[in-house]
Order: structure tokens, then C-alpha cells, then sequence
């Protein structure tokens, strides 16, 4: 055991050593170290979780087991770690705690911690394991700090530009942390992540044993994502074997941060979980390694992008966020909520110079503000900027980089 966390901290400390690109994220270093609460960072694998942590307690004197590693995982003793960890890191301040869902029995362990006063910093990629095992045994003993891959504003300061072309860039290859210096790769590293995280984080964990199906399920919401899917229509098309299977696998693919899933709002719960959700992906660059694509289609990956910034302001696909489509069928993309009322309507359209396009856009959300009561009214589109008023509205027209 001695050997094992000895070469995680000869690991630790080369990673240490790295230059890093600073993360931005709505809390205070210095606030958080001091809480005694967990410090639990979450997101999809590669996202920059553990690279966050490690900034977090950089300078400080912290113990730090990787639980991606096979050789700790079986031969885990946790008396003997907790002994090891003194010996190889004496009086550290902060313990640090990367991948722990891989452990089994790991929330058990991490209250017994918690309980001694250790203060910790805990990384994990599966929503839904970690959650609703923090919420059992910690409730109220942790704070959670969601990291997603880098955001078009990120990756314009480390590009030190905002042109069309890093745009483009970005719409298309995404913001994976480990693709940003080589773009020729990002297809291949995509591609590879897709497949490991589907076969590490769903197959393995839940014993999947149609894996057939459960990929077939994942290539078909990655190629049509930004569509309204019903499950019943999902279980039709890829002939899976019942309805229940396919709700089971979307939330299998939801749990590693691959897909969400948002709701059409609608004042009674009832009916708006009888309508078919929208499905979008955690990055862009995933379509374009992935996706069985027959054209390019600009409009819905600007769509997806959108999406996943409304993600990192906080938005909640289960209590905020959610799509409209009005008695006459008229869609808008994105309805944020605050408390009980409608805050505002988000339209996404690639290009509005088309006459056509801009009127359809127009008239939706307008008519959704309308039956929404709603007049905080935005559309995003790639490079456009002004405001038009319609019947009595006022709609912003913003690009992506100013959104």
C-alpha cells in the first residue's frame, strides 16, 4: 500500500508542476478551503476535474488518492490507507480524493472522514451516483462545484481572440481541455472518449449486457440531438426491446454527463412528463467525432452551445430550464425560469438575414412570450446584433461570443 500511494504522490506532484489555463468558477478559493464542508467537483471525464482540484489546493500541505488506478482499488484496505496516508503525507490539511465513485461503499467511508474533521476535496463523473448518495449520508455537508468542458468565452482568452474563424472552431470541436492545443486530434480523442466513458461508466457499472442496444441508443440521440424525441418514438426507431429498457439507458447515458434531456414546460407536471424532451450532448465536439450527420447543420449546434452555457449559469433541466411550444405549435428553444415565473425566452437561429427564417423566429417567440406572459425576449445567432420590436415587444437579436 505504501508503494501504491507513494507513486500517486510522485503522480500528484508532476501534475502539480504542469502550467495550467485558470478555470472560472463562481466561488472564492479562499472561502471554500476554509469551509469544513466537502468540496465535491463534478463533471464529465476530462473535463478538468481534477486539475481544478489540484489548483484549489495548490501551496497547501494535502494527502491525494486517485481511485482511477486498479492497483489501490484492489487492495483496498481503509485502515490501512488511512494509516499509509499519515506515514506518506504527515499532517496534511486537505485530502483530496479523485474519481471516488470507482470505490465501492466510498460514501460510507467519506462520512466516517467527514466525521473526523478531515477536510476534503472529492472529484467525481456520475451524476446521479454521487448525488443521491451525498444527499443520503452528507445532506447539507457539501458543496458541489460542477465543471463542464471550457466555455466559448474560455476558449477565446486562451486563443486570445474572438474572431469568426475561433467561433467556428469552437461550434464545431467543442472544448474538451486536452484538445485545445491539438485540433487535428480532437476527432480521435472525441471519439475515444464517447466509447470509453459509455463502456466504463454505464457498461461495466450497471452490468449492461445489450451493449448493442445501448449504443445504438447513444449514436441515435447524438445524430438527432436538439430534437424533440418521446421515449416510445426512441424505442420504435432503433428497435429496442421495450420502452422501459430505452428510459433506463437514457438515464444510464445521462449519469457520466453525456446527454440531457429537457422537458417542455407546462404549468401541470403531469403533461409535461408525458411530452417528448429535447436531447443535447455535454460538448459540440462530439457530434462532429461521433454523429452520423447526412449536412452540416449550423443552426442546432449553435443551439447545443447554447444550451450548455444556460447549464453553466445554473440553469436545471428538472426546475428551470425547459422548451415551449405554444397552442399552435410554435417553438421557442429555451424557457429560464426564477422562483414560480417565466424569466425569459431564449431563440436560437444561425442567420437571420433570411427574410423567412427571421419572420418564423419572430413570430414564435412572440407568441410564446404571449401565452407565457414573458417579456425578457432573446435571440442568439452566430454574428448578428440588434433589437426589433414586434406587437409590442422588444426582442434582443445577440451573437454567441456576447451571450
Amino acid at each position: 500500500m505504501r508503494n501504491i500511494i507513494s507513486n500517486q504522490k510522485k503522480e500528484r506532484d508532476m501534475l502539480l508542476a504542469r502550467p495550467y489555463i485558470t478555470r472560472q468558477t463562481k466561488y472564492d478559493e479562499q472561502s471554500l478551503l476554509s469551509s469544513k464542508q466537502i468540496k465535491l467537483i463534478t463533471g464529465p471525464r476530462r473535463s478538468g476535474k481534477s486539475t481544478q482540484a489540484l489548483m484549489l489546493l495548490k501551496n497547501r500541505n494535502f494527502a491525494y488518492l486517485n481511485f482511477d488506478d486498479g492497483k489501490l482499488l484492489n487492495a483496498w484496505d481503509e485502515d490501512l490507507v488511512t494509516e499509509t496516508l499519515l506515514q506518506v503525507y504527515p499532517g496534511f490539511e486537505f485530502l483530496m480524493l479523485d474519481e471516488i465513485q470507482n470505490l465501492e461503499g466510498w460514501d460510507l467511508w467519506v462520512s466516517k472522514l467527514y466525521r473526523q474533521g478531515i477536510n476534503m476535496v472529492i472529484t467525481g463523473s456520475n451524476a446521479k451516483l454521487l448525488s443521491s448518495e451525498m444527499a443520503t449520508l452528507l445532506t447539507g455537508r457539501y458543496l458541489q462545484i460542477e465543471m463542464l468542458p471550457f466555455s466559448l468565452k474560455e476558449f477565446c482568452e486562451w486563443k486570445n481572440s474572438a474572431d469568426t474563424a475561433v467561433i467556428n472552431d469552437y461550434l464545431h470541436n467543442g472544448g474538451y481541455p486536452e484538445t485545445l492545443q491539438s485540433r487535428e486530434l480532437t476527432q480521435g480523442y472525441l471519439s475515444t472518449l464517447f466509447d470509453s466513458t459509455i463502456w466504463k461508466d454505464i457498461t461495466q457499472r450497471h452490468k449492461v449486457r445489450n451493449v448493442e442496444d445501448l449504443n445504438n441508443l447513444a449514436m441515435y440521440l447524438l445524430s438527432n440531438f436538439s430534437n424533440p424525441l418521446s421515449v416510445n418514438e426512441l424505442a420504435e426507431a432503433i428497435g429496442m426491446s421495450s420502452v422501459t429498457t430505452t428510459k433506463k439507458f437514457m438515464g444510464y447515458l445521462h449519469e457520466p454527463y453525456l446527454f440531457y434531456y429537457l422537458p417542455r414546460y407546462n404549468n401541470k407536471l403531469k403533461l409535461m412528463n408525458k411530452a417528448p424532451q429535447k436531447t443535447y450532448v455535454i460538448d459540440n465536439g462530439f457530434v462532429t467525432a461521433k454523429a452520423f450527420m447526412v449536412s452540416e447543420n449550423l443552426g442546432r449546434l449553435l443551439e447545443n452551445q447554447v444550451f450548455i452555457e444556460l447549464l453553466r449559469r445554473g440553469y436545471s433541466t428538472e426546475t428551470t430550464l425547459f422548451y415551449y411550444r405554444s397552442r399552435n405549435d410554435k417553438e421557442t428553444d429555451f424557457v429560464t425560469r426564477k422562483g414560480s415565473h417565466v424569466d425569459s425566452l431564449i431563440q436560437v437561429c444561425y442567420d437571420l438575414s433570411n427574410e423567412r427564417a427571421m419572420k418564423r423566429e419572430i413570430d414564435s417567440i412572440v407568441e410564446c412570450a404571449g401565452e407565457l406572459n414573458c417579456q425578457n425576449l432573446v435571440i442568439v445567432t452566430m454574428n448578428e446584433e440588434r433589437t426589433i420590436e414586434c406587437n409590442g415587444h422588444q426582442i434582443k437579436v445577440v451573437p454567441i461570443q456576447k451571450f
